[in-house]
């Protein structure tokens, strides 16, 4: 279950780093509501998983997850260019993040 709150505590983590770039500062009322709730809920959930996960492995998890989806997010949305580049880094930090699971010697079973 750690596991399962780690991933979906990632894809929070990309939800509110766009939020936070589209609130233009703090100016724009949604974007700032949508930053600090997924926020709460994505620290909540880090938090909750480094109980049975260490925190290395988690925290890295957790950042990996966040950085690759904001970055095809972007791509997909057309705020950033696709590249072959950017399509194989994120594919090495995907091959990190779950090599960083495979290696954890059982925690969070």
């Amino acid at each position: 279950m750690s596991w399962i709150v780690l991933i979906l505590s990632g894809v929070l983590e990309a939800v509110w780093a766009t939020a936070l770039g589209r609130s233009e500062g703090f100016t724009r009322l949604w974007p700032s509501v949508v930053f600090g709730a997924t926020l709460v809920l994505s620290m909540g959930g880090l938090a909750w998983a480094m109980r049975e996960i260490p925190v290395g492995t988690a925290y890295a998890v957790w950042v990996g997850i966040g950085a690759a989806l904001t970055v095809i997010w972007a791509m997909v949305t057309g705020e950033t260019d696709v590249s072959w580049a950017r399509l194989a880094l994120i594919a090495g930090l995907v091959g990190c993040v779950v090599g960083l699971k495979l290696v954890d010697g059982g925690a969070g079973h």
